[in-house]
């Protein structure tokens, strides 16, 4: 892992005492005091538009948007043609693969990398989220736009809710029973956890749909949804026999939840966390709360762009294949005003993951060896 400081000084490997003051590092601000960060960022700002990265790449977009799509009609072609035979398998994982590509470009649509426009953007962004992955564009962009303001922020960061998997130990505190034994091996369980992922996603999607809250362009998102799946389930269980579709469907899902979670899991989890009502300058927030996972041209291809988060969190709407060499001025930039910048591999950054959750989940008390038989017939 490549740093321009140490680990502790991120504050990456442990969730930060909620004590109302930022984690190390990271620059608390004062409402109407002038920050040098932001003063920074303004020039870095200036450096990357200076060097042409923030212009669209409308082409690139394309080119990726056929490429999937012919990686799509040859599962199509290839699935009619097996009829019904085990090898259906390998079509349904390709399909997860698929559909997480796709997801990827609606994400890059969201955030006005590929259309200057706003309202073209969005049209497609909800056909590609709603029409061809079956995620709500609404639902996803209130999480998105909340995480991307205040990234790994306790209360105001949805990604670190409590949920099955907790982030923080003071949610863990208090678990007893079967949560206490799950928390305590949580790091290891979050990546098969990840195959139930594709479900809830769909789950989600449909349970916002159909709620009271506020939701644009709700209908539009349901008929959409809704005329994806009927689609995609009528021509499966037509193909094949009831039984075999069933897991084809299984495995499909399985490996879209696996590949969305391990290509968003990586970028925060494990990174210094900002206590509640804390303020922080952009900056440093968005940089010392991310972490790049490798930059070869395969991992940009494989992870979207995602394994680029530091720059994707500083310019969002930056295009795909400008985030490399904007990476050289952010490393750049950090290095000269002394803020840490984290690298690592992917697979890293798993294990760095993985033991993060497990060093959460043992804030629940006791230890996750201990046998307590033994321990009362143990000599004193």
């Amino acid at each position: 892992m490549t740093t321009t400081t140490t680990a502790t000084t991120l504050s990456a490997t442990g969730p930060v005492p909620a004590d109302g003051h930022a984690p190390p590092g990271l620059r608390p601000t004062v409402a109407g005091t002038p920050s040098t960060p932001v003063s920074t960022y303004t020039t870095l700002l200036a450096q990357v538009r200076d060097a042409g990265l923030m212009r669209r790449r409308t082409g690139f977009y394309v080119t990726a948007f056929v490429l999937v799509t012919v990686c799509l009609a040859a599962a199509v072609t290839g699935s009619a043609l097996l009829g019904d035979s085990w090898f259906q398998l390998l079509i349904a994982a390709a399909l997860g693969v698929i559909f997480t590509q796709y997801a990827f470009l609606a994400h890059e649509t969201a955030h006005k990398q590929v259309f200057e426009s706003g309202r073209a953007s969005e049209r497609v962004g909800r056909v590609l989220a709603a029409g061809v992955v079956g995620m709500s564009y609404a639902w996803w962009m209130s999480k998105h736009t909340r995480h991307h303001g205040n990234p790994n922020t306790v209360g105001k960061d949805p990604d670190i809710a409590p949920d099955v998997i907790v982030f923080r130990e003071e949610d863990a505190v208090g678990k007893t029973g079967v949560a206490r034994w799950f928390a305590h091996r949580q790091g290891y369980a979050f990546f098969p956890i990840l195959l139930l992922e594709g479900i809830n996603l769909h789950v989600t999607s449909y349970k916002t749909l159909v709620g009271r809250g506020r939701v644009d362009k709700r209908w539009h998102e349901i008929g959409l949804i809704t005329a994806r799946f009927a689609v995609y389930l009528g021509l499966v269980f037509w193909l094949l026999d009831p039984g075999m579709a069933a897991a084809f469907v299984g495995v499909q899902l399985g490996v879209f939840g696996l590949y969305m979670g391990a290509s968003f899991a990586p970028n925060h989890k494990g990174m210094a966390m900002i206590p509640e009502g804390t303020r922080v300058d952009f900056l440093s927030k968005q940089v010392l709360t991310s972490r790049n996972v490798g930059g070869s041209p395969l991992m940009n291809a494989a992870l979207g762009g995602l394994n680029f988060q530091v720059e994707h969190h500083l310019f969002p709407s930056m295009a795909r294949p400008h985030l490399r060499q904007a990476s050289v001025l952010v490393k750049r930039h950090c290095a000269e005003h002394g803020i840490p910048y984290t690298e690592t591999t992917l697979w890293q950054s798993y294990g760095i993951v993985i033991r993060y959750l497990n060093r959460v989940g043992l804030a629940t008390g006791g230890d996750v060896f201990d046998c307590p038989a033994a321990t009362r017939l143990r000599p004193r």
